[in-house]
């Protein structure tokens, strides 16, 4: 019985000894790719030394709150996804608008996630308006993918008619105070999203 007591610790300090260098968060199917059983994962559940994060993933309990929460979820359950429009507005601090729901980009034809709890919406770019303007951040050790600034803006003045002008104007002159005015970049992600037109004399206005 105490031999028994000692290998179940033994896998215990192991299995937490592995997530730390996993940075805390692990998937499921990586726990069990590194010899960290099921039962062990139950076990630290249990006993409040893991936590589960989101479906399939665990985060260990001595770790500091998540600053991000929502993004971190999408970051881990989405990660071919892009944080985009208010929620990227948020992220790099140039909106006053509080988001109610993720704003998540994905190509064209990409299926959208399931992910319970957690109200988002998504919103599918063409190929080259998805792939341009991508940064990575890492945000609670999760690497999350959201769109440059510039990006975002040349994205909501795309989406004026459903996000609202007046936000779109907000985020421009909080961009303008807040952040580098890259006029060159605004005006290629603008091309790209085909809205070079309409932001350019709101561009010229405001320089």
């Amino acid at each position: 019985m105490v031999k028994l007591y000692a290998m179940k610790e033994i896998r215990t300090k192991n299995a937490v000894r592995i997530i730390r260098k996993q940075g805390g968060i692990i998937r499921s199917s990586a726990a069990i790719a590194a010899g960290i059983s099921q039962r062990t994962l139950r076990a630290l559940l249990k006993n409040g030394t893991l936590d589960r994060f989101s479906r399939g993933i665990y985060r260990l309990t001595e770790l500091p709150p998540l600053a991000n929460p929502d993004l971190a979820v999408i970051g881990s359950r989405v990660p071919h996804g892009v944080i985009c429009l208010i929620s990227a507005l948020a992220f790099h601090e140039i909106t006053t608008q509080i988001p109610h729901e993720v704003n998540i980009a994905l190509e064209t034809g990409m299926e959208p996630p399931r992910i319970s709890g957690l109200p988002i919406s998504v919103h599918h770019f063409s190929r080259q308006a998805f792939q341009s303007g991508i940064e990575e951040h890492i945000s609670d050790g999760i690497t999350i993918r959201v769109y440059s600034p510039e990006k975002t803006l040349a994205d909501c003045f795309k989406f004026r008619n459903k996000l609202g002008m007046d936000i779109v104007l907000e985020a421009l002159k909080l961009y303008k105070e807040r952040k580098h005015f890259d006029a060159d970049d605004l005006v290629k992600y603008g091309r790209i999203c085909r809205v070079e037109k309409v932001m350019t004399p709101y561009l010229e206005a405001i320089q």
